[in-house]
């Protein structure tokens, strides 16, 4: 997976900002709790993918989250009050680990009856 196009940026800036316009405009409709934008970096080794993740925190002057690391994420964020820009590399382990367990998937299908 690769970063969107360079025509992609300045189309989320222009939904991002209309979003904000459509929001204040419309007091009665009910505005999320909070906005997350994640940056998946692209896959690669661990190690390239730990410097992508650490050359985008230099950007944005942030540090890597320590909670991530213990989950196989290698992530980094920076919040504007309820609103955070954020990017996560998952490392090899940890998708590998997701594979193992949707590799069960549809393996056990319970028995459900009717008012349970």
């Amino acid at each position: 997976m690769a970063y969107p196009d360079h025509e992609h940026r300045p189309r989320l800036i222009t939904g991002l900002r209309a979003l904000a316009d459509f929001l204040e405009s419309r007091p009665a409709v009910t505005a999320p709790r909070d906005v997350a934008a994640t940056v998946f970096v692209p896959r690669g080794t661990d190690a390239d993918m730990r410097a992508e993740v650490e050359r985008l925190a230099g950007l944005i002057g942030s540090t890597i989250d320590p909670e991530g690391i213990a989950y196989g994420h290698h992530r980094t964020a920076v919040r504007f009050g309820p609103v955070e820009y954020g990017a996560v590399a998952i490392l090899a382990g940890a998708r590998a680990r997701h594979e193992a367990l949707m590799s069960y998937s549809g393996a056990v299908v319970p028995d459900l009856h009717e008012g349970a």
